[in-house]
Protein backbone atom coordinates (compact mmCIF):
# COMPACT_ATOMS: atom_id res chain seq x y z
CA UNK A 1 0.00 0.00 0.00
CA UNK A 2 1.32 3.56 -0.72
CA UNK A 3 0.36 6.48 0.75
CA UNK A 4 -0.73 8.96 -2.16
CA UNK A 5 -0.93 12.84 -1.34
CA UNK A 6 -3.15 14.63 -4.26
CA UNK A 7 -2.14 18.69 -4.08
CA UNK A 8 -4.44 21.39 -4.62
CA UNK A 9 -2.43 24.08 -5.65
CA UNK A 10 -4.22 26.57 -6.64
CA UNK A 11 -5.81 28.83 -3.60
CA UNK A 12 -7.46 31.46 -5.30
CA UNK A 13 -11.52 32.34 -5.09
CA UNK A 14 -13.28 30.51 -7.29
CA UNK A 15 -10.40 27.79 -7.91
CA UNK A 16 -11.62 24.85 -10.07
CA UNK A 17 -8.75 22.89 -8.74
CA UNK A 18 -10.60 21.35 -5.93
CA UNK A 19 -12.99 19.40 -8.35
CA UNK A 20 -10.36 17.97 -10.03
CA UNK A 21 -8.26 16.86 -7.09
CA UNK A 22 -12.23 14.89 -5.83
CA UNK A 23 -12.49 13.35 -9.14
CA UNK A 24 -8.77 12.20 -8.96
CA UNK A 25 -8.91 10.87 -5.21
CA UNK A 26 -12.37 8.93 -5.85
CA UNK A 27 -10.45 6.98 -9.21
CA UNK A 28 -7.35 6.64 -7.06
CA UNK A 29 -9.39 4.93 -4.08
CA UNK A 30 -10.43 2.38 -7.07
CA UNK A 31 -7.14 1.46 -7.37
CA UNK A 32 -5.09 -1.66 -5.82
CA UNK A 33 -3.04 -0.49 -2.55
CA UNK A 34 -3.22 2.80 -3.01
CA UNK A 35 -4.25 5.26 0.40
CA UNK A 36 -5.14 8.82 -0.71
CA UNK A 37 -5.23 12.13 1.14
CA UNK A 38 -6.62 15.38 -0.37
CA UNK A 39 -4.19 18.27 0.36
CA UNK A 40 -5.16 21.81 0.12
CA UNK A 41 -2.50 24.69 -0.08
CA UNK A 42 -5.30 26.83 0.38
CA UNK A 43 -5.92 25.28 3.82
CA UNK A 44 -2.67 25.77 4.81
CA UNK A 45 -2.27 29.34 3.70
CA UNK A 46 1.68 29.54 4.04
CA UNK A 47 3.17 32.96 3.77
CA UNK A 48 6.07 33.87 1.38
CA UNK A 49 8.59 31.36 2.46
CA UNK A 50 9.72 32.90 6.37
CA UNK A 51 11.50 29.75 8.39
CA UNK A 52 14.83 31.51 9.54
CA UNK A 53 16.88 28.18 8.48
CA UNK A 54 17.34 26.50 5.08
CA UNK A 55 14.72 23.79 4.62
CA UNK A 56 17.89 21.51 3.94
CA UNK A 57 18.26 21.52 7.59
CA UNK A 58 14.53 20.53 8.43
CA UNK A 59 15.25 22.67 11.69
CA UNK A 60 11.43 24.60 11.68
CA UNK A 61 10.51 26.82 13.82
CA UNK A 62 6.77 27.86 12.48
CA UNK A 63 4.00 25.71 13.97
CA UNK A 64 2.42 25.67 10.23
CA UNK A 65 5.99 24.32 8.77
CA UNK A 66 5.93 21.95 11.15
CA UNK A 67 2.57 20.63 9.87
CA UNK A 68 3.33 21.02 6.27
CA UNK A 69 6.60 18.96 6.91
CA UNK A 70 4.64 16.48 8.49
CA UNK A 71 1.64 16.02 5.80
CA UNK A 72 4.12 16.49 3.02
CA UNK A 73 6.55 13.56 4.98
CA UNK A 74 3.62 11.16 5.31
CA UNK A 75 3.31 10.64 1.62
CA UNK A 76 4.76 8.22 -0.45
CA UNK A 77 4.22 9.42 -3.72
CA UNK A 78 2.47 12.93 -4.46
CA UNK A 79 -0.36 13.84 -7.27
CA UNK A 80 0.16 17.85 -8.18
CA UNK A 81 -2.91 19.51 -8.69
CA UNK A 82 -2.03 22.83 -10.79
CA UNK A 83 -3.41 25.62 -13.14
CA UNK A 84 -1.21 27.23 -15.22
CA UNK A 85 -0.80 31.26 -14.85
CA UNK A 86 1.21 33.07 -17.13
CA UNK A 87 3.00 29.67 -18.32
CA UNK A 88 4.11 28.60 -14.71
CA UNK A 89 2.71 26.71 -11.86
CA UNK A 90 0.65 28.78 -9.26
CA UNK A 91 3.19 30.76 -7.05
CA UNK A 92 0.98 29.20 -4.45
CA UNK A 93 2.33 26.05 -4.70
CA UNK A 94 6.32 27.17 -6.11
CA UNK A 95 6.31 28.25 -2.25
CA UNK A 96 5.01 25.66 -0.55
CA UNK A 97 7.49 23.52 -2.09
CA UNK A 98 9.87 25.64 -1.50
CA UNK A 99 9.20 25.41 2.45
CA UNK A 100 10.98 21.30 2.60
CA UNK A 101 13.42 19.70 1.12
CA UNK A 102 14.22 16.46 2.46
CA UNK A 103 10.43 15.54 3.04
CA UNK A 104 10.38 15.18 -1.14
CA UNK A 105 13.20 13.21 -1.84
CA UNK A 106 13.03 10.00 -3.26
CA UNK A 107 9.27 10.10 -4.16
CA UNK A 108 7.42 10.07 -7.55
CA UNK A 109 5.50 13.07 -8.57
CA UNK A 110 2.24 13.01 -11.54
CA UNK A 111 1.46 16.03 -12.68
CA UNK A 112 -2.48 16.85 -13.03
CA UNK A 113 -2.66 20.29 -15.11
CA UNK A 114 -5.49 21.80 -16.16
CA UNK A 115 -6.37 25.15 -17.89
CA UNK A 116 -7.78 26.65 -21.45
CA UNK A 117 -6.31 25.13 -24.69
CA UNK A 118 -2.67 23.94 -23.47
CA UNK A 119 -4.26 22.06 -20.47
CA UNK A 120 -1.75 23.39 -18.16
CA UNK A 121 1.11 21.21 -19.80
CA UNK A 122 3.36 24.51 -19.70
CA UNK A 123 3.32 24.87 -16.14
CA UNK A 124 3.56 21.29 -15.80
CA UNK A 125 6.90 21.26 -17.67
CA UNK A 126 7.96 24.35 -15.87
CA UNK A 127 7.20 22.53 -12.52
CA UNK A 128 9.65 19.15 -13.53
CA UNK A 129 13.19 20.93 -12.91
CA UNK A 130 12.12 22.14 -9.32
CA UNK A 131 10.84 18.68 -8.18
CA UNK A 132 13.92 16.83 -10.17
CA UNK A 133 16.19 19.28 -7.90
CA UNK A 134 14.62 18.23 -4.83
CA UNK A 135 14.82 14.57 -5.92
CA UNK A 136 11.55 14.05 -6.93
CA UNK A 137 10.67 11.94 -10.03
CA UNK A 138 8.33 13.45 -12.13
CA UNK A 139 6.28 10.94 -14.01
CA UNK A 140 6.33 11.13 -18.00
CA UNK A 141 2.33 9.85 -17.39
CA UNK A 142 0.24 12.85 -16.73
CA UNK A 143 -3.18 13.67 -16.63
CA UNK A 144 -3.84 17.22 -19.16
CA UNK A 145 -7.41 18.74 -18.94
CA UNK A 146 -8.06 21.44 -21.74
CA UNK A 147 -10.80 23.37 -21.04
CA UNK A 148 -11.60 22.39 -17.89
CA UNK A 149 -14.41 25.20 -17.50
CA UNK A 150 -16.45 22.85 -19.63
CA UNK A 151 -15.96 19.72 -17.97
CA UNK A 152 -17.62 21.20 -14.87
CA UNK A 153 -21.07 20.87 -13.95
CA UNK A 154 -22.50 21.55 -10.73
CA UNK A 155 -19.65 22.06 -8.80
CA UNK A 156 -18.18 18.22 -9.88
CA UNK A 157 -15.36 17.67 -12.61
CA UNK A 158 -17.08 15.19 -14.75
CA UNK A 159 -13.81 13.31 -16.57
CA UNK A 160 -13.93 11.95 -20.37
CA UNK A 161 -12.90 8.17 -20.56
CA UNK A 162 -9.83 9.07 -22.04
CA UNK A 163 -9.34 11.27 -19.10
CA UNK A 164 -10.28 8.39 -16.54
CA UNK A 165 -7.91 6.18 -18.33
CA UNK A 166 -5.08 8.80 -18.57
CA UNK A 167 -5.64 9.27 -14.55
CA UNK A 168 -5.44 5.06 -14.40
CA UNK A 169 -2.18 5.07 -15.78
CA UNK A 170 -0.91 7.61 -13.84
CA UNK A 171 -1.68 6.17 -10.72
CA UNK A 172 0.01 2.61 -12.00
CA UNK A 173 3.02 4.27 -12.19
CA UNK A 174 3.13 6.01 -9.40
CA UNK A 175 2.78 3.13 -7.23
CA UNK A 176 5.79 1.44 -9.28
CA UNK A 177 8.05 4.20 -8.69
CA UNK A 178 6.70 4.91 -5.37
CA UNK A 179 7.89 0.64 -4.49
CA UNK A 180 11.37 1.22 -6.63
CA UNK A 181 12.07 4.65 -4.80
CA UNK A 182 11.52 3.45 -1.58
CA UNK A 183 14.76 1.61 -0.67
CA UNK A 184 16.35 5.25 -1.16
CA UNK A 185 14.36 6.71 1.74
Amino acid sequence: MIQLNIITASTRPGRIGPTVSAWLHDLAQQQDAIQTTLVDLAEYNLPIFNEPKHPRLGQYENELTKRWSAQVASADAYVFVLPEYNHLPPPSLINAITYLSQEWAYKPAGLASYGGLSGGMRAAQALKPMLAALKVVPLVEAVTVPMVGNQVEDGKFKASPELDQAAVTMFKELSRWAHALKALR
